[in-house]
């Protein structure tokens, strides 16, 4: 029997549902009445998750709007917004969105992997192509991680660029997703190489020649992944997203990844809310990092200590936070989780906040966010069901 809390979340998803597909958030906010690449294909997963028909056919909408407004090049839709006859496309702002492309191929592929459909994908094969060739040329380096300008997936306003790990884990999970049916050998061997990448790169004591040794050893990786490097060294915080995908796609030696889990269950223990932050420790204004966190906003600063990406707490989060400890058969926790994000779900007669200060427990960002809904609709299935999806 389905909870309160789960169907208040199937709710919000009918009430972004647009006959284009999910949108961001069901208030009345203009760049939030759109169709997100991101945003839809999570609340798409969702909807995978939940096994209703309606939802299901909002998320192809999703897709086919993406995958309709794909840009010559390749590149996938940050957001669309329909106005009438108008449509409106983003490829971003002041930077493009990165994470939009690999979305684009794990929702294409998640959804014909339910539906045990190949056409499907088939269909977008062309679009896919484009995809992977675009993503090859942004290594820029063809030495196997993606490159990322400042501003260039979820995490828009935060500091992270150059190796991100978010991107790369999405990339093999994207890579895996279209490899169930395209069967290619040359497809397994890049997932190959690029987990080589990450462990020799983002774990600690790893074996391998290091893109930058110096920067490597200075960054002195101990209990998780940190969240990006570059040129100009190591960004040391946990993202709490990333680390999550590592431990779902199952990147890193046995001991590490309990060394991961360790770390984020601790962390989201000592929160009042009982989430993990979505990056930590919060940017300080003393820190070094300030100027350049405080500098990245092309209209409000959002990213307080505690708040938006600069230690937050983000439902959407916690529910791949989720996923990965049922993938590591810790359902006991899980389900703490599940009840934590309800909780902060159902602040203000169930507003569905984008995300929480997590000290003060006071809500940020939007309400009625779709994919705060998702965070509960997905966890709930992937426990009560045991629902799962292709990784």
């Amino acid at each position: 029997m389905n909870d309160l809390h789960y169907l208040k979340a199937i709710d919000l998803l009918r009430k972004v549902s647009s006959s284009n597909g999910f949108l961001a958030s069901a208030q009345n906010i203009s760049n939030y009445k759109r169709v997100w690449a991101r945003d839809g294909v999570i609340c798409g997963l969702a909807a995978l998750a939940s096994g209703d028909d309606d939802l299901i056919a909002t998320f192809q909408k999703t897709l086919e709007t993406l995958g309709n407004n794909q840009h010559h090049n390749g590149t996938v839709p940050s957001n669309v917004m329909t106005k009438g006859d108008k449509i409106e496309v983003s490829y971003g702002g002041l930077a493009g969105r990165v994470d939009a492309v690999t979305w684009f191929i794990i929702g294409i592929c998640q959804f014909a992997f339910y539906k045990k459909d190949d056409a499907f994908v088939k269909k977008y094969q062309v679009s896919i192509q484009k995809c992977l060739y675009l993503l090859e040329a942004w290594e820029f380096n063809n030495k196997h991680l993606l490159y990322v300008p400042l501003s260039g997936n979820w995490a828009d306003e935060y500091i992270t660029d150059g190796y991100v790990l978010y991107d790369q884990l999405l990339r093999i999970w994207a890579l895996k997703s279209y490899n169930y049916f395209a069967k290619d050998s040359l497809i397994a061997s890049k997932i190959e190489k690029i987990k080589e990448q990450i462990e020799i790169n983002f774990t600690p004591k790893s074996v391998g020649e290091k893109y930058h040794e110096r920067a490597y050893d200075e960054a002195n990786i101990q209990e998780f992944m940190p969240c990006s490097f570059s040129p100009a060294g190591y960004k040391k915080q946990f993202d709490a997203f990333a680390n999550s995908l590592a431990l779902y796609l199952n990147i890193g030696d046995q001991n590490f990844q309990e060394s991961i889990l360790k770390h984020a269950l601790k962390l989201s223990s000592e929160r009042p809310l009982q989430l993990i932050p979505a990056f930590w420790p919060p940017i300080e204004e003393h820190d070094l990092d300030w100027n350049l966190l405080k500098n990245n906003c092309k209209y409000e600063f959002r990213n307080y200590p505690n708040e938006f990406h600069n230690g937050g707490s983000w439902p959407m989060v916690n529910g791949f936070f989720g996923l990965a400890l049922l993938s590591k058969d810790k359902k006991k926790e899980a389900l703490t989780l599940l009840n934590a994000i309800n909780i902060a779900n159902a602040i203000d007669d169930y507003s569905f906040y984008e995300n929480f200060n997590s000290e003060t427990k006071l809500p940020n960002g939007v309400p009625f966010c779709a994919w705060s809904g998702a965070a509960t609709i997905i966890l709930h299935q992937s426990i009560n069901t045991n629902f799962k999806f292709f990784v």
